[in-house]
């Protein structure tokens, strides 16, 4: 099968869908590669780079659309891109379709098979193409938002982690899957005051287990609640596979938090968990919300391209294998990441969405 690496055109966003080692894997299996040029610069990839591992360089966005079947990106198409998808296409990226509708529509007029990453899922009910980028987005939630506590960024003036005779700063985590389970380690090793929730008792385990500093707990909504309040830094992680995130945290409860507390949503590139969230990027990360500090950047792993794009490679490579060498339908976790088949919605998820809407 051709398959084609596009250049990654949304703001500030350095990923690219394939590393030259495993377009090097795709061509050993028979498969034809073709790269837009400087679609790996960011993440430290020259265009030597994917010739050596056997791929063709194109000079356009347009000439790679033309001759590729399979589209594998990073984030979800926008309007650059829109004009060279075509029906005959496969498209496989990250899509969050949920917070997205009118793209929805727009895969479907298209008539093409859209599969999204976030969506593949195994039997056990893991993510695996999920997974990697929210190591990294819990991860980062914590280093920005300890930075964002900084008084010359607007924040209370408080080192997140403490230190002898001073306080420590107090981070909920709303949601202890891949996403918060990091932000939650990672704060904790910082020494931070942390209180996690999650409904599943063996994530709470995991978190308890990290040290005295952990509080861990089922979220009933006034813990939540207080939680947050007295928070100098939430973190929102919450995930419905497929679906839009809804919403934990209320404008009411971000009013009543201190001026200069930090909110992050991770939960972003499905609508956010948040009620005060909006989406941004790189560009303008942050606003202000009754004296709080918000980050909702959605593409948080975009800011360390090199390390997203080499944990996103090992993640795809095998499933991208299967699916080039058109074991779609004989693959269920593949079958589960289909949002769109031929112009028509796939995923349970989104079909109930639409259904509601």
């Amino acid at each position: 099968m051709h398959i084609g690496i596009p250049r990654e055109v949304k703001p500030l966003e350095g990923r690219v869908g394939l590393i030259p080692a495993a377009c090097s894997e795709l061509v050993a299996a028979g498969h034809e590669l073709s790269v837009e040029t400087g679609a790996g610069r960011l993440s430290g990839y020259s265009d030597d780079d994917y010739r050596a591992a056997g791929a063709t360089v194109v000079d356009s966005a347009e000439q790679l659309y033309g001759a590729a079947q399979l589209i594998v990106k990073v984030k979800e198409p926008v309007e650059q891109d829109l004009r060279y998808l075509r029906g005959d296409h496969i498209l496989f990226s990250y899509l969050h379709l949920a917070a997205n509708l009118s793209l929805l529509k727009t895969l479907q007029a298209l008539g093409l098979t859209a599969i999204a990453f976030e969506t593949v899922q195994e039997d056990d009910g893991s993510l695996p193409l999920l997974a990697p980028m929210s190591d990294i987005a819990g991860r980062l939630s914590v280093q920005l938002a300890a930075r964002l506590l900084h008084q010359p960024q607007g924040g209370k003036g408080l080192l997140l982690g403490g230190l002898p005779g001073a306080e420590r700063g107090r981070v909920t985590v709303i949601g202890a899957g891949t996403a918060g389970g990091n932000a939650t380690r990672l704060a904790a090793a910082m020494g931070a005051e942390l209180m996690v929730f999650d409904k599943k008792r063996e994530r709470l385990e995991a978190m308890r287990a990290l040290g005295d500093n952990v509080t861990a707990l089922y979220p009933y909504r006034d813990t939540v609640e207080q939680a947050v309040i007295a928070a100098d830094v939430v973190i929102g992680a919450v995930l419905i596979p497929g679906a839009r995130a809804p919403h934990v945290v209320s404008a009411e409860q971000i009013r009543r938090m201190q001026a200069g507390s930090v909110v992050v949503d991770i939960s972003v590139d499905q609508g956010g968990c948040i009620e005060t969230t909006r989406a941004t990027d790189y560009r303008d990360p942050t606003y202000v919300v009754d004296g709080v500090l918000h980050l909702a950047v959605t593409n948080l792993p975009g800011a360390v391209p090199r390390s997203a794009s080499q944990a996103l490679s090992a993640a795809v490579t095998p499933y991208l294998l299967s699916l080039a060498g058109g074991r779609l339908d004989e693959d269920r976790a593949l079958r589960r990441g289909i949002n769109v088949r031929a112009g028509s919605i796939s995923h349970p998820a989104l079909l109930s969405l639409v259904e509601s809407n």
